[in-house]
Order: C-alpha cells, then structure tokens, then sequence
C-alpha cells in the first residue's frame, strides 16, 4: 500500500520513468503523513486514497494551512508545475522554520547571557555590601582605636603632670606653709630633704658592685617587652577587639548632641537640643566606662609582659626518686605558706619546710612530718584557720583530717561509695569541709561534730549529679556556695541552703571537667581534658546556664589525666600532658610563661624525651610569683615568674 500512496501520477500511468519531479511528489507525500495522524488503519487508508486526488482532510486545513498548501504544490498532477529541489530548499516553508529555529537558539544564548550577566551583577553587588561592611567595621575600628589613642594620650599628659606635681612637692618641703582657716593662721614646718645626686648614687653602686647600669636594664628589659609584645601581636589584638566589642555592647553606641532629650519627671529639668547638660553627663558615663575598660586592659598587659620566664628556685631531692609509684597527685602550701605537703599514689603525705629546700643545698632532701594512708591518695587541702590540720581523700573513698603536729588522723569520713577525686576546706568557715567522688555524689561536713562523735563523722548534706563529681570548691568568702566539676562536660555552683538544684550551669567544655578554682566571688576558672582552661563570669548573666565563657585558654596539652590548677593574682598556672608547666593570665587566651621539666637518663646522665611522663600537679605559694609544680615521675621542683 506505501508504494501506491507513493507512487506519482506519471509512474503510475507508465507515461515516463521515475524523475526528479517524482521524487518531489513523494516528498508531499511524507510531508502529509508527518503532519497528519490517524487513530485507525482505516481513517489513513481514506485519507490516502484521497491524497491521490489532491483531496485533504479538513483538520490539517485548519490546523496547518501553509503546510498543506505546500504539500498540495509539491503533489501537482502536473511534473512540470511541481518545485524543483532548489526551489524547495529555498522555499518560505523551509527557510520559515529555520529562521524560527535560529531565532529560538538566538533568544536561547540571548536569555543565558542575560543570566550570566545577571549572575555577575549578582556576586558583584554581593562583594560591594560584604566590602562595605568591611569597610564600615574598619572605620568603626580606626574610630575608636583613634579614641583609645586619645584617651591614652590623656591619661600618659595626666601622668606626667602627676609627676611635676610632685617634683612641686618636693621643692616645697622646705618651705614653711601656712593654713588659713576662720580661726587665724598656723604655721607647719616640713623637715627639709636633703638632695640626692641620683647619678653619682647610680655611679657608686655600679663602683662597688661592678653590675650593668641601670639604664641598661631598663632598655633590655623593654626591649624584651617589646619583642614578646610583637610575638604575640595577633593574639593580643584578637584579646583587644573581643574586650573592646564587649565594652561596646555595655555601653551601646554615643547618643549624638543633636538628639533631643526631654525628662518627664516632675520637677526636672527639660534638656532641649543645643544644651550640654545631657551630653556632659552623657560623655562622663561612657568616658568612665571607657577609661574603666582601658586600665583594666593596661593592668593585664602590664601584667602579661611583668614576667619573662620561669626559672627553678629550688628541686625537691628525696631518695626514692626512681620508684615507680612516685605519681605526686596533689601539693598545698599550709596557713602560714612555711609548709607545703604532697600526696600522691605511693600513699604517703609528706610535709616539707619550705624555706629548708629553698635556703639549704642538700643531697637529699627529707620531710619533717610523714603519714602513711592504706590507700593511694588523690587530693589534699590544708586547713586555713587550724594551721596543722590537713584533709586528704584516697582512691577506698575515705576522708580522713590528718593533725600533723601528732602525725596521725584526726577525723575519718567514709561515707563515699568509690574514689574521692578532691576535698576543700572553706576559707571562710574553716569547719566546714566539701568532698567529690566517683560515686556522683558531693558530701559536706562539719568538723565540729567530728569531735563529738569521736572521729567519725557523717556528713550533713548530699548533693546528687549524674555523673562522677571530679573537682569541688568553696566560694572563696562564703561558706554557702560550691562550684563542683563533672565528667558530663559542665560545671555546677551550688547554693548550700537549697541544694536540690544548681543555681547556675556553666556549658562550654567538650570533655570531663578535672578542675574548677574560685578567682573570686564571682569569677571561676575551670580546667578540662579538652586542651582548655575557661574563664566564667557568675555576675554576667541572671539566667540559670551560661555557654558563654568570658575567656578560653588553649595552648598546653591535656586528654586525658589531672594536671593541676592554681590561681594566684589573676595568674592562671596549670600543666600539660608534654611535661611543661604553663601561666596564663586571665586578660589573655595565649601562655605567658612555660616551664619543660627536664628527663634525665640514669645511666647515660644526658636529658631524654619520655612522653609518658607528664605535669600532675600545681600551687602557688599564696599570692606569690612563687609556684610548685610536680610531675607524674615524682620530680617536685619550685619555679619563680621572673
């Protein structure tokens, strides 16, 4: 049947062979079938037999009208009349739906230009509000960078008119001053100061002890300074910005003189614009508040760059150095700071003289008072009222008060479950004694009704955690409040007086929480096995959790073991899992000083690296640049900021 409906009129009637018109007859007809379809055999067979006759379907007519007048062209009965190929190929019907097609693929690239350059006006006005921002914050930064500088210059002139005045002062020693009062004149003589060549004074030192000129100390000692200043230059500007953002938010931005403020109480003054009142009062508070945030940022820069290293002032040399079991779990310096103690997994707690091991150069060095425990001690904590009692807690879960005058228990505690990790006596209600175990559980007691009960005491309070208790201490000037550290990652500070629930939760760390230290009332350090020390601030927040930390220390190494936490003076001093001791200073997240113990091989005598071994313990020697340090071998040393 496909060979009738495309055989031409001139085949068909065997008038002449197959040409070229034929094959443009055959052409219409493909033409008809692609652009008419059919839904049975039947309705095409019709369609056709019609299309033999020139005769189209009233659908295609409708639907495609050009496309069947040009199929009608291309199936003239007539071969002369038809097309010839380069007339079909340059026919509008053609060339039309190639146009179409160019002018589609034209608007195609035009509309995938128009959203590349879209795309780029896009990241381009994306770059230009990010840069503006940048470049608004840099001038808020040269802003009040230029207002520090300012306020620096003033305070620098104050100082140095400070120091003329009392130059001034001193010329007027001499000098009779009267003082005039209603009753009548009165006379006061200052002795006269005899002059001091303060150079010859300088020359003569320098004669008779043959050290360094003064002046030359002074620029060594700035220069060094300056060149720790400049070490840790983008650490501290990161310090500077986190403190100066902080003062920021307390302050709120300058309200500008042209506002106007008007005061509704009855009675007061109404400030309009043009007055100065408010904006004297205005400047006074954030001038106050800025002169605030300045010294405290100058004091813990001073205070940073006070010292330049840690020396050794004296080493601990007892006899049984090269035992194995020589862990120093915890050190205390007694009231008075003459004695300290140690304690640690060889069972014994062992006071020492301290200006004994500082003052006399010996072999050995041997302790004053020795007390043996039946089992491995964890912590110790000196008494602050009752010079010679002592409390320690050991890996059975006991507490035990020790007298050391008499070398021998004094209390006994027992009501703890599994290890005890830390005990604390309040400074400020020296009865009172707090204890942290494994069991979850913090017991306070008093020392008080130990003696009535004939050294055996109970506690008078539980605190219940979920999870084993690490580190406990009193507030510093209250017996009623505790911080406790736990293995659940989050500090606890507790109110005695209403102990079923924290009153304050500090979230921050990742890991078990192995220290917390009062610095004061409302400041805690806490030390964790997450390589950080954070600095909390109690007064900041009213709300019942604080994630945010004022400060987080990193730069020493601990994962895994108790490496101590003291804290003297704002200086922060704990130790690190590669053998070093490290001081912090509250101002600043970097290091002010390190200390590396040193490993010396027994057989060879030359200084090795052991990695296992590592800072157990530290305390300062009250509020002191003196500080004792211990390490897991037993190596006991005092170091000095210096």
């Amino acid at each position: 049947m496909e060979l009738t409906w495309y055989t031409s009129p001139e085949e068909a009637d065997d008038s002449g062979g197959a040409t070229f018109a034929s094959d443009v007859y055959r052409l219409g007809v493909l033409l008809f079938e692609l652009f008419c379809t059919f839904e049975t055999m039947e309705e095409k067979m019709r369609a056709m037999a019609n299309l033999r006759h020139r005769v189209l379907p009233p659908q295609l007519l409708l639907k495609w009208p050009k496309e069947a007048s040009f199929c009608q062209l291309l199936m003239h009965p007539v071969p002369d009349t038809r097309p010839k190929m380069s007339d079909v190929l340059q026919s509008e019907f053609l060339n039309r739906s190639r146009n179409s097609l160019e002018e589609r693929e034209a608007a195609l690239r035009l509309r995938e230009e128009i959203e590349e350059q879209e795309l780029l006006l896009d990241f381009l006005l994306q770059l230009q509000r990010r840069k503006q921002d940048i470049a608004d914050n840099l001038q808020d930064t040269v802003a009040f960078l230029s207002s520090d500088i300012n306020e620096a210059h003033q305070q620098s002139a104050l100082g140095q008119c400070g120091n003329f005045s009392f130059e001034l002062d001193k010329e007027e020693c001499s000098e009779t001053v009267e003082d005039q009062s209603d009753c009548g004149s009165r006379k006061r003589f200052r002795p006269e100061l005899p002059a001091v060549d303060m150079e010859e004074q300088n020359r003569s030192l320098e004669e008779c002890s043959g050290t360094v000129p003064s002046s030359v100390l002074i620029q060594e000692s700035v220069l060094s300074k300056s060149s720790r200043l400049m070490k840790n230059f983008k650490k501290l500007e990161t310090a500077y910005f986190l403190t100066r953002s902080k003062l920021a938010r307390q302050v709120g931005n300058p309200v500008s003189s042209c506002h106007q403020v008007v005061k509704r109480t009855t009675g007061s003054p109404v400030v309009t614009e043009g007055s100065s009142i408010d904006d004297f009062a205005l400047e006074g508070h954030y001038g106050t508040r800025q002169r605030g945030w300045m010294n405290s940022f100058l004091e813990g820069l001073c205070s940073y760059l006070s010292f330049s290293k840690l020396k050794v002032k004296a080493e601990l040399k007892q006899c049984d150095l090269l035992n194995s079991s020589n862990l120093v779990c915890s050190v205390g310096f007694d009231r008075d700071k003459e004695f300290f103690a140690t304690a640690g997994v060889n069972k014994k707690i062992k006071v020492f003289e301290y200006n004994m091991i500082v003052n006399e150069h010996r072999d050995i060095h041997y302790p004053v008072v020795e007390m043996s425990n039946r089992s491995k001690l964890s912590c110790i904590c000196w008494n602050s009222y009752m010079k010679s009692h002592i409390a320690s807690s050991d890996f059975e879960g006991i507490v035990q008060v020790w007298d050391v005058t008499r070398s021998q228990v004094f209390v006994e505690m027992r009501e703890h479950e599994r290890r005890v990790w830390s005990v604390d006596f309040s400074l400020a209600d020296p009865t009172k004694l707090v204890s942290g175990s494994d069991d979850g559980s913090v017991k306070l007691w008093n020392m008080n009704q130990a003696i009535l009960f004939l050294h055996l005491a109970g506690s008078v309070g539980t605190i219940r955690t979920r999870a084993n208790v690490c580190s406990v201490q009193f507030q510093p000037d209250s017996a009623r409040s505790i911080a406790i550290g736990s293995a659940d990652h989050k500090i606890y500070c507790y109110d005695l007086r209403n102990i079923r629930a924290p009153y304050c939760t500090l979230v921050g760390h990742t890991k078990t929480v192995s220290y917390v230290k009062y610095v004061d009332a409302s400041t805690i350090v806490s030390a964790s096995t997450d390589n950080s020390l954070k600095l909390w601030d109690l007064s900041m927040s009213q709300a019942r959790i604080i994630d945010s930390p004022l400060q987080t220390f990193t730069g020493h190494t601990n994962t895994k073991n108790f490496v101590g936490l003291s804290i003297s003076d704002g200086y922060i001093a704990t130790g690190s899992e590669t053998n070093e001791v490290f001081v912090y200073h509250k101002a600043f997240p970097m290091p002010v000083l390190a200390y590396k113990f040193s490993v010396t091989d027994p057989i060879s005598g030359q200084e090795i690296d052991d990695p296992s071994q590592f800072i157990s313990c530290v305390c300062w020697r009250g509020q002191s640049s003196t500080l004792l340090s211990a390490n897991s071998s037993g190596n006991i040393k005092i170091l000095e900021m210096d």
